[in-house]
Formats: C-alpha cells, structure tokens, sequence
C-alpha cells in the first residue's frame, strides 16, 4: 500500500474518532482518539476469527507504518516545538534548576532503579533477562512524553507553577532520555568491555550540549531572518523550514534533534513576539503551529491505538506489563524526591509536588517507539508489550485523575 494510501486512512479515521469524541465521549482530545481507536482495533480483531482478511488487512496497514521512523524522525521535531514555542522562558527561569536535575539526573537514576527493580523480578518470575538489556528497559520508559504531558495538562488546569515544572521537564528529559538509550544500546551492541568511560562521556556531552548550542544557533538565525520582514505567509514558512533544518542537521552532527528543536522553540517564542513578529504575524505563526499540533496528536495517539494490532500478548507478558506499572511509578517518585527535597524551601513548592509529579508523568509513543527499536535478542517482544502496558495505563488512568488529584490534593492544604 502506497504511503498516500496510508496517510489518508490515518487522517481519515482520526478525523472521524475526533468527531465521536467531541460530540458524544468529551474526553480529554488525546485520551478519547486513543481509546476509541483501541475499541476500533478491539472490534477488527474480533472480526478477524470470522472473516481472516479483516485482520490480515489491517495488521498489513499498521505493519507498513515504521512507527519508529514516523514519530522520532518526523512527527516529534514539529510536537516538540509547538510545545516549546509556548513555554513562558521566565516562568522556566525560575524553576530552570530542579527542571534540570528531574530531566537528568532524574532520568539516569530512574532508568537504573527500573532496571535494576526489572532484573530482579524477571529472575522472580522464572525469566532470565541480562541486566544491559534491563537498564535499555529503564532508559526507554523513565522519560515522561511531552506530547502527551502537553495536552492532558491543559485538561488539568494544574497550577502555573507546577505546570511549569512538569511540562519543563517532559521537554528536556525526552532528549537526555533518547541520548541515556542510545549509550546504553552502544553498550549493549559492543560489549561494556569495548566502551570505555570517555567515549560513553563524549556521546552524552556532544549529543546534549551539541543540541542545545545547535538549537541556540539556528532559532537565533531565524529570529534574525523574521525580524528584517513583515510578512506572515513567509514567517510561519521560515519557522516550518527551521524545524525541519535543525532536525536533519542534529541528525547529521551526532546532536540531539529533540533537544535542538526545543532550545529554539523557546528562544523564537520567547524572543519573536516582542521584537520580530507584527500581531498579525503572531496570530498566524500561533493558530498554524496550534492545528499542526491538534492533527499530529490525533494521528500518533490512533496510531498508538493501533499498535494494539502488532504486540504479543500472551500471560506472562501481561503479567510483565501489570508488574512494572507500580515499579515504574515508585521509581519515578523516587528520582524526584531528591530534587524536590532539595528546592522545596526555595522555590515554593505545592504541597504533595512529588506525588502530583509522579502521576502526571505520562508516558507515551517515544517510549513505543524506542521499544521498537530494540533488536530481537534484547527481549523486544517482551519489552514492546510491557511498554504499550506502561503506556496505555499512564495515558488513560493517569491522565484521567491526573485533574481529581490536583484539585483533592490542594483542596486539602488550603
């Protein structure tokens, strides 16, 4: 099936699971796409033991989607910086030091505690797994999805200043996240015996640090080119050519596109309004990135949907999955403590910060995607399950109590 073919049944059906949620479901936009969409391939499934080519069509169309490719290489660059271009940089200035360490250090710690709290139990479990492949566990599911954190948070209506730390660090921990995986994979492919210490450092600074100098240097370039014009056809072209251009050169320096693009999101959000852009051309730049942002959602949240369609189930991954569920959110709460502990005096933390933190740490289709990515010896079956578990769970269960419980929380310390 042609790549036209595919585009337009996606496009198709998540216009049509958008209209069955606003007019009858009004969940949460992301929330609603991806259950209806799970309910639409619980239905072909079903289907299938009767009439075998409705299921053999449909796996052969969600098969064709390299999920992977589509959300890391395409779709993420332009989710990243919608949500950036409207991140307030001295609301992130205030909080930019325990934002910081929940985006990394946060991220490191709870990658080893999942993987150290996975190796143990699959040896409880009569499942032997080699612990390099448990840590990729750790690595590829500890970072919260901003994509996902972005809408559900608007949903919430959480206040200014916890929105700011927990959407301020889904956007950076998704970059350390991917640079944490792609070193332990190098790990995992060469054998700890051919990486040492140094190389493993230079990967992690040229990666991080590349793309932030990346992402400061080319929002600063197309700042400068908006700034000399009053034309918003050709401001919103530039800043759709921008994301593209800073992904596919991080891609080709060894940088980090995720990181890259949202450094520029912020500086040319931040920066434009006042300087470089007319009303008109805000207007404009905001409502084309806002529907850009609407339409990829409502695509990656059916596709996650359907990804139900291609996963092994059977017992003991199941079992896997429901295990790791309490596992990843103790040691989500874990890594955070620290940090809240730490800058709690200072910066005025909300009561209960920790636990509102945990549980609004969605988890979404970068953790699928990078499950994907695993080769087969690395238990990929079982961790592709496991992670579509994790997610499903987190999207649907945390992100519809995630408002209850910043209400009920605060109600109870006023």
């Amino acid at each position: 099936m042609d790549i036209f073919t595919i585009i337009t049944i996606l496009i198709v059906l998540s216009a049509l699971f958008a209209y069955i949620n606003t007019k009858f479901l009004k969940l949460p936009f992301t929330i609603g796409l991806m259950i209806i969409a799970m309910c639409f391939t619980l239905v072909i499934i079903i289907l299938g033991y009767f009439e075998h080519w409705v299921l053999d069509e449909a796996k052969l169309i969600i098969g064709s989607i390299d999920f992977e490719t589509v959300l890391l290489e395409v779709m993420l660059s332009f989710l990243l910086f919608a949500g950036a271009l409207h991140t307030k940089l001295d609301e992130l200035k205030k909080q930019r030091a325990p934002i910081l360490m929940f985006a990394t250090l946060g991220v490191i710690t709870s990658t080893f505690l999942i993987g150290g709290m996975m190796y143990m139990v699959a040896g409880w479990l009569g499942h032997e797994i080699d612990f390099i492949y448990c840590l990729l566990f750790g690595a590829l599911i500890s970072p919260t999805d901003p994509i996902a954190v972005l809408g559900i948070l608007k949903e919430a209506k959480a206040p200014k200043k916890l929105e700011i730390k927990i959407v301020g660090e889904s956007l950076f921990n998704d970059g350390v996240g991917v640079v944490v995986f792609l070193v332990i994979l190098a790990i995992a492919e060469k054998g700890l015996a051919s990486v040492d210490a140094e190389e493993v450092g230079f990967l992690f600074f040229e990666e991080v640090f590349g793309g932030i100098a990346l992402g400061l240097l080319l929002g600063w370039v197309g700042f400068q080119l908006m700034k000399t014009i009053d034309h918003y056809e050709t401001e919103v072209m530039i800043t759709l050519a921008l994301v593209m251009g800073i992904y596919s050169v991080a891609h080709l320096l060894h940088f980090s596109g995720p990181l890259a693009v949202v450094v520029a999101g912020i500086y040319i959000g931040n920066k434009s309004p006042q300087i470089a852009w007319s009303k008109t051309t805000q207007n404009y730049v905001d409502k084309f990135w806002e529907l850009l942002d609407v339409l990829l959602n409502a695509i990656l949240f059916v596709l996650i949907g359907f990804e139900l369609l291609i996963i092994t189930i059977n017992g003991e991954y199941i079992m896997f999955g429901l295990v790791a569920i309490p596992m990843v959110l103790l040691a989500r709460w874990l890594a955070l403590k620290g940090p809240i502990e730490l800058f709690k005096n200072k910066l005025d933390f909300i009561p209960r910060t920790d636990l509102i933190m945990t549980w609004g740490g969605i988890r979404g289709g970068i953790s699928i995607a990078l499950a994907l990515s695993l080769k087969p010896e690395m238990e990929r079956e079982l961790f592709i399950t496991v992670t579509y578990i994790i997610v499903v769970f987190s999207i649907i269960a945390q992100g519809l109590t995630i408002g209850p419980l910043v209400r009920t929380l605060l109600k109870k310390n006023s």
